[in-house]
């Protein structure tokens, strides 16, 4: 089984649990693209077998999201598992929210909070900040390309943010409150896309443990080159067919346009087998998801 599923996370369950239950349903190395907090929701891709190898490639960086902020006051958390820090001072006026928002639009400074996945010295921030110790994090460059408004509620907003990876969504919802004199946390998250894995075809754990009960999981992975097609695609030519399966390089000179270092998508007549690197006039293959190479 090679290829990856398109998994709906229910809120209260770990992206880890989530692979480790597809690892034991299929017997085959499992792992995951973009974590989601325990309490969030929304798409993880799970990448099965060969797939595993590709995630380098799989342009995931681009995601999507709908998230509630809450004007009830801050947490040290900044989201709605944590303890409240700051009470809130009422919910600030439609406009004032969408004349703060353009400030967070673009190539913007993100401090990561204190409590997440993030490692001190290998140990994960949020085990150091649960012990009582003093967790500083650095400012760091995170893109988000857009973020629309799309509903007011009593204490609350909706809002939907494209961005790029790394960004956390939870603390673009403090840091608003922190614009607007509000004080604000993440109430809930829905992460709607990742790359090319959207909402549409995502598939329940519930209907992943039926597919395996009935024999029909391996039917319902997406293929290896899914999330591949923003890498140029190249075909091997046949004569070449058996040395590609075993990952041997191929001559550059069957191809024109060529670029040094770019990384391709190749195809034999079987159909797709790996990602291959131009280098020194000589496509090398780094990863086979098909064949005999390593």
């Amino acid at each position: 089984m090679n290829g990856y599923l398109n998994v709906l996370k229910p809120p209260g369950v770990s992206s880890a649990g989530i692979v480790n239950e597809i690892k034991v349903l299929t017997g085959e190395r499992v792992g995951h693209a973009g974590t989601l907090d325990p309490e969030a929701a929304g798409i993880l891709p799970v990448m099965v077998g060969r797939a595993t190898r590709l995630l380098s490639y799989f342009g995931g960086g681009d995601k999507e999201y709908v998230a509630e902020v809450a004007f009830t006051g801050s947490t040290d958390t900044q989201d709605a598992q944590g303890t409240l820090c700051e009470a809130g001072r009422g919910m600030p006026e439609p406009a004032a929210v969408q004349a703060a928002i353009p400030a967070f639009v673009g190539d913007i400074l993100q401090s990561p909070p204190a409590y997440s996945a993030l490692k001190r010295d290998g140990v994960p921030l949020y085990k150091l900040a649960r012990r009582g110790d003093q967790v500083e994090t650095k400012a760091r460059p995170v893109r988000i390309d857009r973020i629309d408004l799309l509903s007011f509620r009593e204490d609350s907003c909706l809002i939907r943010v494209q961005c790029g990876g790394g960004t956390y969504i939870r603390t673009l919802c403090h840091d608003l409150g922190v614009r607007l004199s509000c004080p604000a946390h993440m109430r809930f998250l829905l992460r709607t896309r990742v790359g090319a894995f959207s909402l549409d075809g995502a598939l329940t754990m519930e209907e992943v443990r039926g597919a395996h009960a009935e024999g029909t999981l391996s039917e319902r992975l997406l293929p290896c080159d899914f999330p591949l097609q923003h890498h140029p695609r190249l075909t091997v030519p046949s004569s070449f067919q058996k040395q590609a399966e075993n990952g041997v390089a191929i001559p550059a000179a069957f191809y024109e346009g060529l670029r040094e270092g770019e990384c391709y998508r190749v195809y034999d007549q079987k159909g797709f087998l790996g990602m291959a690197i131009l280098r020194e006039n000589a496509l090398r293959f780094s990863v086979i998801s098909r064949g005999n190479g390593d």
